[in-house]
């Protein structure tokens, strides 16, 4: 059984699979860069295709890359802190399950051994990632982004419910932003 038989058949998964939804993921063993966020949204979900809504959008242009690029080269892989929707919440999307990283993304990245730079997107995969403590913020990580690299690269979430945060830390479109597409364009060579 390959691995995503194995988390199609997962006890944990077991109500997603039931409902006929798959999980959502990307892995491709030509991959460079693994961009690692929260879990599909329900567009996404609905779609079956990553990072298909006005998030990904952002995401694209933020990379300095395009939907052929993103999608079709195998340079780039997807791999979510959750692989299915996890509904809706009070402010926004429900947090993704616990147990999932845990369980899957070693397995997942092990297929990938060519990825030079794995992108976090958003506070759960940089806490996950970075093993950062519970006072650590997410302006801070993505402030300090240098700190990290050449591995991990920590962005905030492209989705506009983030504008507000955008506005108020000029600072990640003026300098973070202009380093990211350089270091994307850098380790996908082109």
């Amino acid at each position: 059984m390959n691995i995503f038989d194995e988390i199609v058949n997962d006890e944990m998964n077991k109500t997603y699979t039931q409902n006929g939804l798959k999980p959502i993921y990307a892995v491709s063993k030509n991959a460079r860069i693994v961009i690692i966020g929260q879990a599909p949204g329900l567009k996404v979900q609905n779609t079956g295709i990553m990072w298909n809504d006005a998030s990904g959008e952002r995401l694209r242009e933020w990379m300095g890359i395009d939907n052929d690029i993103f999608y079709n080269s195998g340079l780039i892989s997807v791999i979510p802190m959750d692989f299915y929707y996890p509904g809706k919440g009070k402010s926004g999307d429900l947090p993704p399950r616990k147990g999932i990283a845990e369980k899957w993304h070693s397995r997942l990245l092990q297929e990938m051994p060519n990825v030079k730079l794995v992108i976090l997107v958003g506070l759960y995969a940089q806490k996950y990632y970075l093993h950062l403590s519970y006072q650590d913020t997410l302006t801070q990580t993505v402030k300090s982004f240098k700190k990290y690299l050449p591995k991990y690269f920590p962005i905030v979430h492209p989705s506009p419910r983030n504008n507000i945060w955008i506005t108020k830390n000029q600072w990640f479109e003026e300098s973070v932003i202009p380093y990211l597409q350089k270091k994307v364009k850098q380790t996908l060579d082109y």
